[in-house]
């Protein structure tokens, strides 16, 4: 679901009228019904019924307009807080990510601020979580996109879950819908270097699953893991996101189900500057707006 078709929807379900739900939200009323459609086909059952006395919503219809009016509040809301900080022409913000959120989330996140301020200076940090929360403590950075882990972040931190991702695995063969943890023990894996996130998630995973996995290369970021699996040379455990663009790749989903938390994380004494928080209520809208992967949830 988008967050446009969810728009269109809580319009034509309070309106219950579809031209004039068109002229509502500024859009034609051929692109509307598409729209509609779309969502219907997506969540495989009509949310309408139309016929000569007008349009009124069935019984699945009912139950999500409440769900998808809070949503379209919600981003209404934080549109008007972005909008408050327009004015805002100057500053500088230190945004940390990891590998992964660096390559699936972080280039549109900042092409969409850079068009809201762009007077504001961006400067980037790529790294693991643990280096970019030490980051973050010292001051060298004012946000950071990390992964939640079980043991908690630095204290001196406060950590505001925004998505929870699947894990898949990927691999130049064709592979089944579903593929089981105990499968990856008779194929060689591409891993990343030791510290990062996703190596932890698939170690442990294989562990509880009775068997250490098989390396075919290790050491490596999210580039250079992808682009190894694509040389053909092994299965990786990765986000679904970043897979998108990757055409010669299939994925897999993983059983039991394998997810990892992404978090926006500050510190948690220290005010936001004013270029972070637009940033941050940037991200927010920016999360909404977006497609995501199958599997993926917003946590916010």
């Amino acid at each position: 679901m988008q967050f446009q078709q969810l728009r269109s929807f809580v319009a034509v379900a309070e309106l219950r009228h579809f031209t004039q739900a068109a002229e509502r939200v500024g859009i034609a009323q051929p692109s509307l019904s598409r729209q509609i459609h779309t969502l219907e086909a997506d969540l495989g059952t009509p949310l309408f019924e139309r016929g000569p006395a007008g349009v009124s919503l069935t019984q699945a219809g009912e139950a999500l307009l409440p769900f998808a009016s809070r949503i379209v509040a919600d981003v209404d809301t934080a549109r008007r807080a972005v909008e408050q900080l327009i004015g805002l022409g100057r500053g500088r913000v230190r945004l940390g990510a990891t590998p992964s959120l660096s390559t699936s989330i972080v280039p549109s996140l900042l092409q969409r601020f850079r068009r809201a301020y762009p007077g504001i200076d961006l400067q980037i940090q790529e790294g693991g979580s643990r280096d970019l929360e030490r980051s973050l403590a010292d001051g060298a950075l004012d946000l950071a996109l990390i992964v939640l882990r079980e043991v908690g972040t630095d204290p001196a931190l406060a950590a505001e879950p925004l998505l929870r991702e699947r894990l898949v695995v990927a691999s130049t063969e064709a592979l089944p819908s579903q593929v089981a943890i105990d499968d990856l023990r008779r194929r060689p894996l591409v891993m990343f270097r030791p510290g990062y996130d996703l190596r932890d998630a698939t170690l442990d995973a294989c562990r509880q699953a009775g068997f250490v996995p098989k390396f075919a290369v290790e050491g490596g970021e999210m580039d250079a893991v992808l682009s190894l699996v694509e040389a053909g040379l092994g299965a990786a455990i990765v986000p679904g996101g970043v897979l998108a663009g990757r055409r010669g790749l299939h994925a897999a989903r993983i059983t039991p189900a394998m997810h990892r938390v992404i978090a926006l994380a500050h510190r948690r004494e220290a005010p936001l500057p004013p270029a972070a928080e637009a940033l941050r209520e940037t991200l927010r809208l920016h999360l909404y707006s977006r497609k995501l992967p199958g599997g993926d949830k917003l946590l916010f």
